[in-house]
């Protein structure tokens, strides 16, 4: 005859019963279902290690919390019952909460699930080592007074005759020409004629004029005082610029000592008479531009580019952008 002992094991107020035989050899342990063995209590907050009770169920220990729900062993128990920690474990034996889906009770029965081939992550080309990377072109340096002066270190008239610097002087200056351009060498007086203004004035210039040869956009004289532009002479038995592809706001490259200064031209002189430019062009030069004792007796370098033109005319920043650019093609091309 079997008597039922009842063993009492009491876990923060909570009492789980069970049966045993009356045979010291036979012990009867309670199995939790599928459904029970599947499902993942909720562990203890972290760093609450909590002591645990052990059921004798025929050579196993299966760990119960407090609350009474049993523990669900990880893949890694060692034998005799102890827990190895792996991740989601907060201590030897204690598992940590556990993630909502099924993946846990599938590697219960099934095993650890085979993990999927990863993807290789893109990878980025290998920077070019320092010094290999194309640059940008260069630009190219500024055009120098002595390289303009070098290209026009010979002359090829191609006036019908000669020019006078100033009037009652001696006619010695031709007026010279490539494919590019035509020159001349001469003095500079101080062309102060157009719209009056403080430096240039019936006042400052006894043989002031308020009209120019050309005028800008909107129809009205230039202004010496703010454009650089020089005096062409005005078409005669000597030369006619026309024939030259010269006009009215063509680009010219002023050249003194060691400085160049781009220019329109915007005014025209007398017909035997050479070697004028405007107050802002002297100016621009280092000349002195004062109309009644300004300019200088010799020294400069008038080019003017043939077909080329400023649109407006009063344009200094262009005439100085499309001069730069037309002085370097002259100074490199091959004539």
């Amino acid at each position: 005859m079997s008597r039922v002992q009842t063993l009492t094991v009491a876990v923060a107020g909570v009492a789980l019963l069970a049966p045993s035989a009356s045979s010291a050899a036979e012990s009867i342990h309670i199995r939790p279902s599928r459904a029970e063995a599947r499902r993942v209590a909720p562990g203890p907050a972290a760093g609450s290690a909590l002591p645990h009770v052990a059921v004798p169920h025929r050579g196993r220990i299966e760990p119960v919390a407090r609350d009474g729900t049993r523990e669900v062993l990880t893949p890694g128990a060692e034998p005799g019952g102890s827990v190895t920690p792996g991740p989601g474990t907060h201590g030897p034996g204690i598992a940590g909460p556990a993630h909502p889906d099924a993946a846990a009770s599938d590697s219960a029965t099934t095993g650890p699930a085979t993990p999927a081939p990863a993807t290789p992550a893109p990878t980025k080309p290998d920077p070019a080592p320092s010094g290999s990377e194309p640059s940008a072109p260069a630009s190219p340096a500024p055009v120098t007074a002595a390289d303009l002066l070098a290209k026009v270190s010979g002359c090829t008239p191609v006036s019908r005759g000669r020019y006078r610097k100033d009037r009652g002087r001696a006619a010695t200056v031709p007026v010279c020409g490539t494919r590019e351009a035509v020159y001349w060498k001469a003095d500079m007086d101080i062309d102060c004629d157009g719209r009056p203004g403080r430096h240039c004035n019936a006042g400052t210039d006894p043989n002031f004029s308020s009209s120019t040869a050309f005028a800008q956009s909107d129809g009205r004289a230039l202004s010496s005082e703010k454009l650089p532009y020089v005096v062409v002479p005005a078409p005669g038995g000597i030369w006619d610029y026309r024939e030259h592809g010269v006009r009215g706001g063509s680009v010219a490259a002023v050249v003194y000592h060691d400085r160049v200064s781009y220019a329109v031209v915007g005014d025209t002189g007398p017909t035997d008479i050479i070697g004028e430019a405007s107050y802002a062009a002297a100016k621009s030069l280092g000349i002195d531009p004062d109309p009644r004792s300004g300019g200088t007796p010799s020294g400069v370098t008038y080019i003017v580019f043939k077909d080329s033109r400023v649109t407006p005319l009063e344009d200094r920043e262009a005439a100085e952008s499309q001069g730069e650019r037309l002085a370097r093609e002259f100074v490199d091309a091959a004539d």
